[in-house]
Order: structure tokens, then sequence, then C-alpha cells
């Protein structure tokens, strides 16, 4: 996909009445689902919940056998997995007030708080609506590179930038702590654009929800698994350590699994970005067309689905993010043939194909240069038709 720098293009409706009709399609597809939401959505999220809270159990109850690998194991990949379907399908849908409709304390969108070291302000803020409302326009959408890496030529190539394989592996693996501390903009304190009393009120609250995260996975429950082990087998250093190590690795698990998700849905090779001049005066059916055009899908399992919060139908997600996101694969085959009807290309590919565009994205624009410029997304005039 190339573009000339800053390139108008016309993609999908051509013309004001058929972006109104696109526009028609698409809030009918919301507004149908949204009708049937009921006690199927709840029983779900309450199950999800459920599952949250027994993996978590199973898996720090067999990291408290000590360093016996076999349960040690066990043990750190079920918390893992607590983790990951906590962040990705419980935590971020219900944060997003998916599930409001419920009226039930435990899912409401502005109270959640998930085991992340993110507080439930900041990503609401930076995700929610910085994210959501400005999706890949380069200048607003913060989410696009994170203020550590360069994915479009419109971002200006510095010396940092043909380190930034190895910066994002460093960005995978601490993932939850970047995102913490993604919306105190550091990247504009230290050029000098921000000044740091800015940021402190934002980084006493993110430092209070770090210490919360610290405190439990790294100090409460290794001195659990020290007095277990000096109960019965006077092994507690060993046991301490054990359950330490077993809640650093589940939060490696849920790190490298929810970037790659993430990643995959936001930075393949097929979306595009945006200039600030094509969301002036943006209408709902041209805001739709370009959260289409700036995601990508994932295909696969409704185990991988369920893994990655649904996050795998990114497309969808961004469409209608309101909507409880265990419905996105039903109205996904309605989206594409909305897509199919405009011309509307409907990125989708196996995670192992998104990941690798995913990375040959990164280090190309490591480099100087690039094809990927924003673009204008154009309509004809409406004397032309």
């Amino acid at each position: 996909m190339t573009y000339s720098p800053s390139s108008t293009v016309q993609i999908g409706p051509r013309t004001p009445a058929e972006m109104a009709a696109f526009q028609r399609d698409l809030d009918a597809i919301g507004d149908d689902t949204r009708r049937t939401l009921g006690e199927r959505d709840a029983r779900y999220i309450r199950g999800i919940l459920t599952l949250v809270r027994v993996t978590e159990l199973l898996g720090r109850a067999l990291l408290a056998f000590g360093p016996f690998p076999p349960t040690w194991l066990l043990g750190t990949a079920l918390l893992g997995i607590s983790k990951v379907i906590d962040n990705m399908e419980l935590g971020h849908n219900v944060m997003h007030g998916q599930f409001n409709f419920m009226n039930d304390p435990r899912f409401q969108g502005d109270t959640f708080d998930w085991d992340n070291t993110c507080p439930k302000e900041e990503w609401r803020h930076s995700h929610n609506y910085t994210h959501h409302t400005w999706t890949n326009v380069i200048g607003k959408d913060r989410d696009f590179g994170y203020g550590l890496l360069r994915l479009s030529s419109d971002l200006r190539w510095s010396w940092l930038h043909p380190f930034q394989l190895l910066l994002t592996l460093l960005l995978a693996a601490f993932f939850q702590w970047f995102v913490a501390i993604h919306d105190l903009q550091m990247d504009k304190v230290v050029i000098g654009r921000k000044k740091w009393s800015e940021c402190r009120p934002q980084w006493l609250l993110v430092r209070a929800k770090m210490w919360r995260i610290v405190k439990r996975d790294y100090v409460v429950w290794p001195l659990v698994g020290a007095a277990i082990g000096a109960v019965t087998t006077g092994d507690a250093l060993g046991f301490g350590l054990a359950v330490m190590a077993g809640n650093a690795g589940a939060n490696l698990i849920r790190n490298l699994w929810a970037w790659a998700i993430i990643f995959c849905g936001h930075f393949t090779e097929e979306i595009y970005t945006f200039t600030r001049e094509s969301v002036e005066g943006e209408s709902r059916g041209q805001w739709y067309l370009r959260q289409i055009l700036g995601s990508s899908n994932i295909s696969g399992s409704p185990l991988l689905h369920l893994m990655s919060g649904n996050l795998s139908h990114q497309v969808e997600h961004h469409l209608f993010p309101d909507i409880p996101a265990n419905r996105y694969a039903e109205i996904a085959p309605r989206v594409q043939a909305v897509c199919a009807r405009y011309g509307v290309p409907y990125h989708t590919g196996s995670f192992a194909r998104q990941l690798w565009t995913v990375l040959k994205r990164i280090a190309r624009y490591s480099l100087p240069g690039g094809p990927q410029r924003a673009v204008h997304i154009a309509l004809k005039p409406i004397a032309a038709e």
C-alpha cells in the first residue's frame, strides 16, 4: 500500500448520499444488536467473572506448593490465564460500559477496576475517549506508536528509532507498566513541551495503583508462600521466591499476549492513518469509515476470541465499543456485507500473519522514510451526483 505524502484518496462511499446510506446501514447493525441485549449477555459476563476468579484461585493455590516444577508451571499458567481474561474480556469490555444495562455494581464501566497497574481513570481517558475518538489520526491518537515507536513516515525519524524492535520487546514484556504511564505523556516532558508539575496529580494516582499491584503480587502473596514453606518444609525462602517468580511469570504472560493482540488489531500493514484535516467536520458515517480502515481483525477459534477479549474483532469493536464484545462474532458478517456493498476493505487474517505484518511495519519504520503517509478521505461534491 503506497501513498504520496498526505494524499487525498477516495475509498468506499464516493458521494454524500452514499456516505449517508453507509452510515444508516451500520447504525442499523448497532441498533438491532442493542435492542436484543439482555439475560444472555448478563449470564456471559457473570460466567467470565467466575472464570477469572476460579483460575486465579487455582493458580495461586498451586503456586503455594513452592518450587515443585509441575505445580509451579501449572500454577503460573493458570494465574497468567486469569490475568489475561481479567484484562481482555472482563476489564477492557466492562470499562467500556458494555454491561451497564445490567445495573449490577460489579459490572459498571465507570467504577470497575482491573488487575493492572494502569488506573481505571487513566485508561478510560487515554483509551475509551482519546483513542476511540481519534483512531489513527496522526497527532491526535497517542496510541499510534505510544509515543515510543515510529509506525508511519508522518512521524519524524530520530536516533532512537533504529532500536525500536528492541523497544518493542521491552514494551511487550512490561506492557502494563508502559500503559500505566502512557497518559502522563512523558515523551512531551522529556522534550520540554510539558512540565513535570502538570503530570504530578496523575502520577500520584498511577503510583498508588502500581503500589497496590506490587504489594499484592510481590509482597503479600510471597509472604504467604514463605509462611506455608516454613510450616510444611522449613523452606520459607524457597517457597516465597517461587510464589514471587510465579506471579512475575503470570504478569509476563498477560503482558506479552495483550501486546500481541492489541498490536495485531492496530498496526498491521493494511491499516490506514489519517491527517488532522480529515476529521474536521467529520460525519458519523465518515467516523465509521475511519474506524474500519484503521483496524484489523484476527481470524481464529472461539478460544482465540475469548482470550483476546474479542479484540480479534477489532473492526467491530471500533465501530461499536459500547456493545458487549461477545456479540462481535455474530455481527461481523453483517459488517463485512456492508463493507463489500460500499467497496470498503475489511482487514482480517490469521494471528501469525497479522503479527508478522506488525513486526515488518515496526522494522520498516525503524529506518528513515517509508511508503505510508496519513491520508484524507474525500467525497465527491454533492453537485457531482
